[in-house]
Parts: structure tokens; C-alpha cells; sequence
């Protein structure tokens, strides 16, 4: 048997000249059973080979008996970061040596960056007084929340329809824009509003920000830009009250704007004018221009690559070479409207005119990309304007009134590494929940911090808060921790009474006498011989 890493370290187990003997490995119960072998370690192999026919002559009488943690830690280290989320959790089960090992193990750090980044709200507490394991655990148990209950904020102060909206987790703050050409910011807490800006001439399509700037796009082409005030609690003054001139405009496109994203160097922009521009964040200048054949509805950049919805096909681009590394011919019957992306950046989806939505992997090989199609629903009855992606939830927003809510876990498994990967292909299956109560069109999601907003027609912007159904579960979990405590302590007290008394334990008894299998089963069908004779 060979059980190997393909990263730094090798572990070979190899069992050559043994009758009846094989090597064997056992991660499950915490030890490494090798009868009469040996165990060499190098520093890019460790290998656990069949001694030589001396060696035997002179232990067949011997079996040795090795745990796993007999390893150097090195090498326990490079076997636990093969395993998964779930192995490594398992594996901190076995032994109070391999609990330290597992949970203080840097691939939790791994996993939770894979899928969400770094974290930037910590309840409270900073990263350095939580484990990356706990930062892990707890995301996941939150990621449950959108299945449980939830309420429903309403905001009113647009005037006419809304068209963007954004969720700022970091600081806590919405912001949002459409026809009445005025930004709006909200605190996500209270729902209250607590700045808007004056009216900027034309209809604002789209808006994006972080912590350092505030972007948002105009039909007339131009992007307005709102850099953050040192000291402000809010960031942004939207007001224009502060003395800092921290409020601009970046023009060069010819045509409205439509889609805006930013990362820590850049400020990507699309346009109406079938072209995606690329700003510098330090001197705010255009750099790379990449043309398209068609409108462009959408884009989501990752790091040197960048997707873009244009017509009814969707683009990926290399941003360095300028180049499309692949495109999707005809993604969707009608216009592509939207686009979301994973944190990994692995996998797109994609959302139409025809009221589909599409999940592709991105595949790289070498200088090659390839872009696989892995599942699709359709769960509108009318265009998909937008979508918005938090692992594993993605949320679309629909002109039939409609968000979808789709868990896409069904659809990954993790590898070796922890990376999500293609499990089945072209799979088409109903959103595990619809959230209802809108009569016109939406036009824009975002989905962050247990809560999703939605912006549309009535010009209202709608907050679904789940925390709620967080508070919930975290209440019933302990009191389920209680109800087992308790029963716990029972158990040891009844034991220390037999003991003293000098009486058996009755539990033992009774499993000794009623096997789990066997007699559950017996029973099940004396039950069911006598309710079959009292029919006849």
C-alpha cells in the first residue's frame, strides 16, 4: 500500500516479502500498525519499508506496534494537511496529542480564506484570541442560518426605483442608488438612514466600496468617487460638509455604466460602450481598456483575471496580457445580465434573460483555461438581474419578484487540499428556497452578515434578517450541551452508587442482553407477526 503527499512531503508504506502481512495505516483510531517493518525518515521522504530476510528470521516471533504519533511532528503535520474539514475534525478526536495537532493545524486558516477571505467582523473578538478552527466552525454553523426563520426591514427614502444596492460588511453600512440619482447610506443594525448625497444629474446603475473608497456609476458615463474621511464613523461624507475635498468624478467612458467592482489596486468599470475599463486606485487613471463586441451587463474580477458578461456571452480575461483566456459562447438565451464569482475565484455564475442561472468551473492547465459547466437552474419566470455569492449560499434577484436562495455544497466536494472540485455535470435541480413578497422587478442583491438586500421597482430597499433564526439554533444547541451534561452526570453518579454497592451496572446488562441490531430488528417483526394476526 502507498499513501503519498504531493506537496512537500512523501509518506510511502510499502510491503514487500510479508505473508499474510500488509502495511497498514489507520488515521480513524490513531496508530500506524506495521508488523516487522521499519521506519526510515528523510527530509523529502519518509518511508516505512520490509525489512530483509535477516531481519524477519530474527522477529517473526515479534509484532511491533507504532502510533502515529511516534512520527516526527513535521511529518504528522504534512499527513493532517491532506485531510479535509471534516478529517482533520475527526482526526482531533483520537487522542489529546493529535486534538493539539489537528485543531492548531495551519490548514484551518486554508479553508476559511478559501471560502469567505480573511475575516473582518470577529464578534467581537480579535483573530488573535481565536483559533482559525473556531473561526471556521462558527462561519459554518452561520452559513445554516438562511434555512431558518427571518424578519423583514423595510427602508423608504428613494423616490423612484432602485437600482444598485451594496452591502459594506466591514463597516456595517448599505448603500444604495437608481433612478432618483441620489446615493443613499443606511446603517445595517437599525435600518436607518443615515446620509444622502445630492442629486448627481442621471440614474445610477451601479455602486461598489471597501474602506478606503466609495464608487458609484451614472448612465452619462462617469464614475463618482468618494474617498474616506480619516475619523469619520460613517467613512464616507456624502454630505459634502467636511472640509476635505474627498469627492470626484473619473471620466472616459462614452456610454452608461453598468457594472463597477474594486480590489486593493484597481477600480474595474463596465459600460454600455461594449468596453471594461481598469483604473488605477492611486493616481485614478485608466490603464487597460479591454473591448467587447456588446454591452457590457456585468463583470467579476480575481485577481489577474476578470470575467465579463457582454451580449449574451461571457468573457474571461487575462488583465496582465489583455487577452481573453476563454470565452462562453451564448451563456444564456438573450443577454448575460449578471455575474457572480467564488471567493477562490474557481468557479463563475451566471444569471440571464431566459431566467437561468448557470454555475461553470474554471480550469487552468499551464497557459490553458477551460471553463466547464457544472450545474444550472431555473427558477424565475423572468430575468435574472443580479446575483450575489457567500459560500455556500447563492442569491439571485429576478424581474418576477423573486429571490432564489441556492446551496451549491451538494454540487463541491474537497479535495486533498481543501479546494472545492466538480462532482457531477449539468445538473438541474430546484433552489432549496424562494423568498417571495415583491410584485414587480428586482434589480439588485447582496448577501453578507446573515442578511440579504434587495433593491427594485417599488423604490424600497428590503432587508431579510436571519439572525434571528441564529440566535435560535445557537439557543437549542445548548441546551442541548446542557441536556447531555446532565445526563452525563447522572450516568457517573449511578455508577459510583454500584460501585460502592457492590451491584452490577443495569445499562451493561441490558446492552449485553439486547444487542442494537439484532434485537431492535427481532422486535420490529414480533410486532409486526402480531399486528398482521389481530387484522386477520
Amino acid at each position: 500500500m502507498e499513501f503519498e503527499c504531493q506537496e512537500r512531503a512523501e509518506v510511502a508504506i510499502v510491503g514487500q516479502g510479508l505473508s499474510n502481512q500488509g502495511a497498514e495505516l489507520r488515521i480513524g483510531d490513531g496508530s500506524v500498525e506495521v508488523p516487522c517493518v521499519k521506519l526510515c525518515y528523510h527530509q523529502k521522504k519518509a518511508t516505512l519499508v520490509a525489512p530483509s530476510d535477516k531481519d524477519l528470521s530474527t522477529t517473526t516471533t515479534t509484532t511491533h506496534r507504532y502510533t502515529i504519533i511516534d512520527l516526527p511532528q513535521a511529518l504528522i503535520s504534512e499527513i493532517l494537511n491532506c485531510l479535509d474539514p471534516k478529517e482533520l475534525g475527526l482526526v482531533s478526536c483520537v487522542s489529546t496529542c493529535l486534538h493539539r495537532l489537528a485543531s492548531e493545524h495551519h490548514a484551518w486558516k486554508g479553508f476559511y480564506c478559501e471560502r469567505w477571505g480573511l475575516p473582518v467582523v470577529f464578534g467581537g473578538k480579535t483573530s488573535e484570541e481565536r483559533s482559525w478552527k473556531e473561526l471556521f466552525i462558527e462561519r459554518e454553523f452561520r452559513s445554516n442560518t438562511f434555512l431558518g426563520r427571518h424578519s423583514i426591514d423595510t427602508l423608504y427614502g428613494h423616490t423612484e426605483a432602485v437600482r444598485t444596492v451594496f452591502l459594506l460588511a466591514s463597516a456595517k453600512l448599505i448603500f444604495t442608488s437608481g433612478y432618483d440619482c441620489i446615493v443613499r447610506m443606511w446603517g445595517m443594525e437599525e435600518g436607518l438612514s443615515i446620509a444622502a448625497s445630492k442629486p448627481l444629474g442621471c440614474t445610477i446603475r451601479a455602486a461598489a466600496a471597501d474602506t478606503k473608497l466609495l464608487v458609484a456609476g451614472g448612465t452619462d458615463g462617469f464614475i463618482h468617487c468618494w474617498k474616506a474621511v480619516d475619523g469619520l464613523k460613517n467613512l464616507f461624507d456624502l454630505t459634502g460638509f467636511q472640509k476635505e475635498k474627498t469627492e470626484f468624478r473619473l471620466w472616459e467612458h462614452e456610454g452608461p455604466i453598468t457594472s463597477l467592482a474594486l480590489d486593493m489596486t484597481s477600480i474595474f468599470s463596465g459600460s454600455w460602450d461594449m468596453s471594461v475599463r481598469i483604473w488605477d486606485r492611486s493616481s485614478f487613471k485608466c490603464i487597460k481598456t479591454l473591448r467587447h463586441s456588446d454591452w457590457v451587463w456585468g463583470l467579476a474580477p480575481h485577481e489577474t483575471s476578470i470575467a465579463c458578461a457582454a451580449g449574451s456571452d461571457v468573457y474571461i480575461w487575462d488583465i496582465s496580457s489583455e487577452t481573453p483566456q476563454a470565452i462562453i459562447h451564448g451563456a444564456h438565451e438573450g443577454n448575460t445580465y449578471s455575474l457572480a464569482r467564488s471567493h477562490s475565484g474557481d468557479f463563475l455564475f451566471t444569471g440571464g434573460e431566459d431566467g437561468g442561472i448557470k454555475m461553470f468551473e474554471i480550469r487552468k492547465h499551464g497557459s490553458e483555461t477551460n471553463v466547464v459547466l457544472i450545474s444550472q437552474w431555473m427558477p424565475h419566470t423572468g430575468p435574472v438581474y443580479s446575483l450575489s455569492f457567500e459560500f455556500p449560499w447563492l442569491v439571485s434577484a429576478s424581474g418576477d419578484g423573486k429571490l432564489a436562495l441556492i446551496d451549491v455544497r451538494k454540487l463541491l466536494k474537497t479535495n486533498r487540499r481543501g479546494l472545492p472540485k466538480r462532482v457531477s455535470s449539468r445538473i438541474v435541480e430546484p433552489p432549496q428556497r424562494m423568498l417571495h413578497g415583491f410584485g414587480s422587478n428586482l434589480f439588485s442583491v447582496d448577501v453578507g452578515c446573515d442578511r440579504i438586500v434587495c433593491g427594485g421597482e417599488e423604490g424600497v430597499v428590503r432587508i431579510w434578517n436571519f439572525t434571528q433564526a441564529l440566535e435560535i439554533e445557537r439557543r437549542t444547541r445548548a441546551l442541548k450541551g446542557m441536556r447531555l451534561e446532565n445526563r452525563m452526570r447522572r450516568r457517573r453518579m449511578q455508577m459510583e452508587m454500584n460501585a460502592k454497592s457492590g451491584r452490577p451496572d443495569q445499562c451493561s446488562i441490558a446492552a449485553h442482553k439486547n444487542p442494537v441490531n439484532g434485537d431492535r430488528n427481532r422486535a420490529w417483526h414480533t410486532k409486526r407477526r402480531a399486528s398482521g394476526k389481530a387484522k386477520a
